[in-house]
């Protein structure tokens, strides 16, 4: 029979040997947590160490990602592709052991964690990921889709108001199989938390529809074992387990204290406790009956090839819904998608209507969710004006029981009602992308997506696919005012590295940027869309729209003959009118110009040096004209940008517009002031 204890200390010694080692890191989250873990992971984790990827796995997360050598030291010890040298490399360059855990990089670690109650929010997209395919594959006598979704979390990720917008949410929706192990030791860096975190969490759950169980002794290994099998009975709530803890549980001087948090304890403490534990091992020295205790390799291989068994039962059942769960989990798009993009984008061409780019997006959306039934919509309480559902999206919904409710076409929901929590709704999307089996897409003004922003900081850096849609992207919104005014966000949020920005500027940009979008398989995209009425603009080419720019006008275009263009006008959705209309009135002066439309510039600048000469062409000025901040345009080498430096104003947009010296006559006058100066 397994030495718990031991199993336990082997944890804390890995942890507090790593961060002396490194001389950086938060040696008592581990510590304190270190039974939790026996319990959870040596006694109901169902993972494969030889199959991290293994599609019916249980999902743990560590919300509190500060505590990443828990982590580590669980996937070595359990088997994973994680040797002892990488836990001795831990915070150093290019090690799989980076200060907190990063999905993608170290083999078993579901999504990273380190901003305080991102983790939890994630957990509760996995667990809705894992009740919706359950819902859409499973059949009487085939359960494929079955696990579990665990946390561990702490006092940081409950003060952290994402948190209430996750917890609340995960009661809503009755995520019985998630489970949240909640390191309750009263200790953040600045000390005892009393003074300025006094909730009763046990109550604020139940009051958000958890089944609260405890307070038990984290320490127990025993008693943290049973209160799990305790939560796996709940069928109708996601359960919450408090464990009392120590921070720094086993250290003589530091334990129960804020030194524990986030230093290394010092060699002295480290030998005093080595001795109070009764580890007599040398630094990272692990004896093989701890290994042997820990090794899941040959129970997880037992675990995968079960439901291999019962997944070929189900393949040679029901053989089309076998394929298409293997597809969508592999992250592929179905073999028609290219098509569908491609008659998407003609049939928009053709039509050619005039209306707002949020209106196109619904469009679009019409066609890609009718064809991709892994796409999995929603908006934080503003469906009506971002226009994110569509015909093939009911409401999601659950009955009194907890089960998925499906429509009178037997169709499971695929448009999620988020409430007024667009943090939320950003980190759970993250979640619901991570589990795999879905493309999460959900939308909320442009203005809100500061509430987002570190979530979709997050998705890029996890190159999750993940698709915001944010509409009312400017002054174009009216009366609202500035509160609701978009007028930095454009530029903020293509600083992000790795998110793609679209900002179209009528049907075919807006089918271009949904189809290269979905393509993605690597990044996050936000798409920017306007609340008034955009005009089609007559396109010369369709092929290069996905570059990110493309020519839209040439002087031929408005008249001329031979004369070639004297500036380039570069614009992005609701100015690409504004341009075209300032271009007939140069024309109309003898001045010609070229017309550059511009949705993505994070997409344009990963191309190739040649093509983006060919699009800006050396020597000719160039004037740019958006409804944002002008310091993103001077890196094109813009002579002069129309934009707004300063907040909106309430007011209708023409008059928005015609105030800010977004008219045709003053982006036609700036042209003419450039080449004045040249």
């Amino acid at each position: 029979m397994a030495n718990t204890q031991q199993m336990a200390n082997a944890i804390r010694a890995l942890a507090m040997d790593a961060v002396q080692q490194a001389n950086s890191g938060h040696p008592g989250a581990p510590m304190g947590m270190a039974d939790m873990a026996v319990a959870l992971w040596g006694g109901h984790l169902k993972h494969h160490p030889g199959n991290p990827q293994w599609a019916d796995r249980d999902r743990f997360v560590l919300s509190n990602g500060h505590a990443s050598m828990l982590l580590y030291a669980l996937l070595h010890l359990s088997g994973y592709d994680l040797p002892l040298q990488e836990l001795k490399d831990f915070r150093k360059l290019h090690s799989k052991t980076a200060g907190h855990p990063e999905h993608g990089i170290t083999p078993g670690v579901e999504t990273t964690t380190g901003p305080l109650g991102q983790g939890v929010t994630n957990a509760v997209g996995f667990a809705l990921a894992e009740k919706l395919l359950a819902a859409q594959f499973n059949r009487p006598g085939h359960a494929i889709v079955d696990h579990h979704t665990y946390v561990f979390l702490g006092d940081g990720c409950l003060m952290e108001g994402i948190s209430q917008e996750a917890l609340s949410l995960a009661g809503a929706w009755k995520l019985n199989k998630l489970i949240a192990l909640y390191d309750d030791n009263g200790i953040s860096i600045d000390g005892q938390v009393a003074p300025w975190f006094a909730d009763d969490t046990p109550a604020r759950l139940r009051a958000c529809g958890w089944n609260v169980i405890g307070p038990v002794d984290g320490h127990d290994v025993a008693a943290v074992q049973e209160a799990i099998a305790l939560a796996k009975t709940c069928q109708d709530k996601p359960s919450f387990i408090v464990c009392k803890t120590a921070i720094g549980q086993g250290s003589p001087n530091r334990a129960n204290t804020a030194k524990a948090h986030g230093e290394p304890l010092g060699a002295e403490e480290i030998a005093l406790t080595r001795a109070a534990i009764g580890w007599p091992h040398a630094p990272f020295e692990m004896p093989a009956q701890v290994y042997a205790d820990w090794d899941a390799k040959a129970a997880g291989a037992r675990a995968e090839a079960a439901w291999q068994k019962r997944f070929d039962a189900y393949a040679k059942a029901h053989p089309e819904l076998a394929a298409e769960f293997l597809r969508r989990m592999a992250g592929d798009l179905p073999k028609q998608f290219a098509q569908v993009a491609v008659d998407l984008v003609v049939q928009s061409h053709q039509a050619a209507q005039t209306v707002a780019s949020r209106k196109a997006s619904q469009l679009a959306l019409e066609a890609f969710t009718a064809q991709l039934p892994e796409l999995l919509g929603g908006s934080a309480d503003l469906t009506g004006s971002n226009l994110t559902n569509t015909k093939s999206t009911p409401q999601l919904r659950f009955d009194a029981s907890g089960a998925v409710l499906q429509d009178e076409a037997g169709q499971v929901g695929r448009h999620i009602n988020y409430g007024v929590r667009e943090f939320g709704m950003a980190a759970i999307m993250n979640g619901i992308a991570l589990h795999g089996g879905f493309i999460p897409y959900g939308g909320t003004f442009l203005t809100f997506s500061d509430y987002s922003r570190n979530a979709i900081r997050m998705a890029a850096l996890m190159k999750q696919r993940v698709i915001h849609v944010f509409t009312h992207d400017s002054i174009g919104l009216g009366e609202d005012g500035p509160t609701h005014q978009s007028v930095e966000h454009a530029a903020s949020l293509r600083l992000i590295p790795g998110l793609d920005v679209w900002r179209p500027g009528d049907t075919v940009e807006t089918a271009v940027a949904w189809s290269v979008a979905l393509s993605n398989r690597n990044k996050p995209t936000a798409l920017l869309l306007s609340r008034q009425n955009l005009a089609y603009a007559p396109k010369r080419d369709l092929g290069d729209i996905s570059r990110g720019a493309y020519v839209l006008s040439e002087p031929a275009d408005v008249g001329f003959k031979k004369k070639k263009a004297q500036a380039v006008i570069i614009a992005t959705g609701s100015e690409v009118q504004l341009a075209l209309a300032a271009q007939k009135l140069l024309a109309e002066k003898k001045i010609a110009v070229r017309v550059v439309s511009m949705p993505s510039t994070t997409t344009f600048d990963r191309e190739e040096v040649k093509y983006k000469k060919a699009v800006l062409p050396k020597g000719l000025p160039r004037i740019a004209v958006e409804t944002g901040v002008t310091d993103f345009w001077w890196k094109y080498g813009c002579d002069a940008v129309v934009g707004i430096d300063s907040f909106g104003e309430s007011a209708p947009a023409p008059v928005l517009f015609q105030h800010f010296g977004f008219t045709p006559e003053n982006v036609a006058a700036t042209v003419r002031a450039v080449l004045k100066r040249r």
